[in-house]
């Protein structure tokens, strides 16, 4: 980035300049993913959906496949560009490219025969269990273009063409939102027109950053006969990419966790759907969360390379009350409002008041969630990856599990609707020790107690 990016003589505007374009993304992100649940809801069928819900850790496990490649070769395309290395960049880019396809396809291959056994992973159960088939089906299918979306949309950031990025995205999300209501209500698809609508969704993305990979960059590449990196460009793109992908799949092992838990319930199947209704409106809060936290990154390493202490210190002190302070001004309403905005999902009076319960405890733990947020971010552009790892892993991860397992034996349910405010406390209190720990180990990098 150029230097006048990181004005930090007047350091709260820089942040909020990096900052918001990222919250802008995520909002977009989260429009979808509202709408995408909005319109299979208004069915008013509670096993369709409990049955698309149950398929929510099968899209987070590809998103991470795709992360790998996205996220660890658009990093290491950046580092290249820097070094004027243009060559390396469009071999690496098209290895990313191809190898995701391949990777894609098999995932495709071995998921669609080993339908019955994901499905019975997932949660299913005889009631919802051709819903989750027909939208299982469609999305492993389509599994190939699901993952190459996050290869290009990260690669073309990586150049610089954030809005060539962006107009992929938003355009793909758009074509969701337009088909949704045609494939699921008008034309009765139900499950297999909602994953069907996202699919497509994600070909236009594709097709768009294809072109604008073809006609616009001056770096990256698709052409086969540049598929050539060494076992070091490789070893750098998967440390960087797993560990970005760790993040997605711990997500998806703890809604496995939370839907298996509910299942044996009386009425587990609705109690599911309410769950997924839950987790998509606490997306609004932590989505803007994560778009303000992620945004700051390259700030925080600025300052932490060039060892401003004083500078790194008053921003952490400004985005911590920023954060915790847009935390609370974000879930006191969802927190108050619960039952309400369930409702207008789903106006089942039983999935209405399970989902009210369980969203004022997802949405409790949000102050502390914008901790885990702030300081892994912090961690990461520090270079501590180990602490940012071990973070990314806490809170909606090892941690939770362990939480989770000890909770629901001693307290049943009520330890169900706690587990993740619990854990939210754990990982945030883990977050000031580790700062803590890193501050003593390299004060003079810029960190301070």
């Amino acid at each position: 980035m150029e230097r006048r990016l990181f004005d930090t003589d007047r350091l709260i505007p820089t942040y909020f300049r990096l900052s918001l374009p990222v919250v802008f993304g995520m909002v977009v992100t989260l429009v979808y993913n509202l709408a995408d649940t909005y319109f299979i809801a208004r069915t008013n069928d509670p096993m369709l959906v409990a049955g698309v819900s149950l398929c929510a850790p099968l899209f987070t496990a590809l998103m991470a496949v795709g992360n790998i490649f996205g996220q660890g070769g658009s990093s290491l395309i950046s580092r290249l560009l820097g070094g004027g290395a243009k060559d390396r960049v469009g071999r690496v880019s098209a290895f990313c490219f191809y190898v995701s396809i391949v990777t894609g396809a098999v995932i495709a291959v071995l998921m669609l025969l080993l339908r019955q056994p994901m499905l019975d992973l997932l949660g299913a159960s005889a009631e919802t269990y051709a819903h989750a088939e027909s939208y299982y089906i469609v999305i492993v299918a389509g599994a190939p273009l699901v993952i190459l979306s996050f290869i290009h949309s990260n690669l073309i950031r990586s150049e610089g063409m954030s809005a060539l990025s962006m107009i992929g995205t938003v355009s793909g999300s758009l074509l969701n939102i337009v088909l949704d209501p045609i494939f699921i209500s008008v034309l009765g698809w139900g499950a297999r027109g909602a994953a069907l609508a996202t699919v497509l969704g994600y070909t236009l993305t594709d097709a768009l950053c294809l072109l604008f990979v073809c006609r616009k960059s001056a770096a990256l590449s698709v052409a086969v006969n540049r598929v050539r990196i060494s076992g070091k460009e490789l070893g750098q793109i998967l440390s960087v990419g797993v560990t970005a992908a760790l993040t997605n799949i711990a997500s998806s092992v703890c809604i496995v966790f939370m839907n298996q838990y509910l299942r044996p319930l009386a009425n587990g199947d609705e109690k599911i759907a309410a769950l997924g209704i839950v987790l998509k409106i606490t997306m609004i809060v932590q989505l803007i969360l994560v778009g303000f936290s992620f945004g700051g990154v390259p700030l925080f390493g600025y300052l932490y390379g060039a060892g401003e202490k004083d500078k790194l210190s008053r921003l952490l002190r400004f985005c911590t009350v920023f954060l915790c302070g847009l935390a609370l001004a974000e879930s006191l309403p969802v927190f108050v409002l619960a039952a309400p905005l369930e409702r207008v999902f789903m106006d089942n009076a039983a999935i209405v008041a399970d989902g009210a319960v369980m969203l004022r405890w997802q949405i409790a733990g949000m102050v502390f969630c914008a901790l885990v947020l702030l300081y892994t971010c912090l961690f990461q552009a520090g270079g501590k990856a180990l602490y940012a790892l071990i973070m990314s892993l806490s809170r909606q991860g090892l941690l939770f599990v362990a939480v989770f397992l000890l909770a629901t034996a001693i307290a049943g349910y009520g330890g169900f609707l706690a587990a993740q405010l619990v854990a939210s406390i754990l990982s945030a209190g883990l977050a000031l020790v580790l700062y803590r720990r890193s501050s003593a180990e390299k004060q003079a990098a810029g960190l301070v107690r």
